[in-house]
């Protein structure tokens, strides 16, 4: 046992070294794009604003807002969008079409990736803080330490696993990524619940409702919702 330590030992600094700073570049890369997101989104909401008809109600407006270190948010008539970097880094999956593609095959370290998530919430929602109310994942982005690419979201291009690898993000693509996410939330529509849903109400709501406005809403509440209705045209 005792002379099998040191290898061992060497085999844990060995990963150690490989494997953490492998992850920091992977973060470092997502994080760098999350900060080319805030830049974007608060010149579209300049730019957009700048094109608006004077007469639109200043509700319909964008508003950009950075919400720290891993968030941002962009507030478009009654809805806003979140876009929410995860702190940690994943591998896909031994099952998932990644491993297939000639980037996986050339370097595996390449499965290792950043996500950015862009969620789509009623405007009212965050304002009433409706925290039971509803959001819904339009978009995730997928950064690799090399800063290739895959999204995975409802009218993305660059969607498909086998062009990963074929170019690295930039801000044409980043913009291209929000545009499709706005567009696709401006048509996703708040659904009347079906009646069997809201026909009973507590005490407590009814009266959060008269201070707040806080009835549970969500632009699918009480309908089935699958990943086919964000992932797949």
């Amino acid at each position: 046992m005792a002379s099998d330590l040191p290898s061992r030992q060497q085999e844990i600094l060995n990963c150690l070294n490989t494997k953490s700073h492998l992850k920091l570049r992977v973060f470092n890369q997502t994080k760098e794009v999350l900060s080319q997101l805030k830049e974007i989104l608060g010149e579209m909401s300049n730019d957009l604003n700048d094109l608006l008809d004077n007469a639109n109600d200043r509700r319909v407006r964008l508003e950009y807002r950075d919400r720290g270190h891993f968030e941002a948010e962009l507030k478009f008539a009654d809805d806003v969008l979140i876009f929410s970097m995860h702190s940690d880094i994943f591998q896909f999956d031994r099952d998932h079409p990644f491993w297939k593609t000639d980037l996986a095959k050339q370097d595996p370290s390449n499965s290792y990736c950043g996500i950015i998530s862009i969620y789509n919430f009623l405007s009212d929602s965050l304002k009433y803080n409706r925290v039971e109310d509803l959001g819904y994942l339009v978009a995730r982005i997928f950064v690799n330490k090399d800063k290739f690419f895959l999204v995975e979201g409802k009218r993305q291009e660059n969607k498909s696993v086998s062009m990963i690898g074929q170019k690295q993000l930039s801000k044409e693509e980043l913009v291209s990524i929000v545009e499709s996410a706005m567009l696709y939330t401006l048509s996703f529509d708040l659904l009347v619940p079906p009646f069997d849903i809201v026909k009973v109400a507590s005490v407590e709501q009814i009266n959060d409702k008269i201070e707040s406005a806080k009835l549970q809403t969500g632009k699918r509440m009480g309908y089935k919702f699958n990943s086919d209705d964000v992932l797949e045209d």
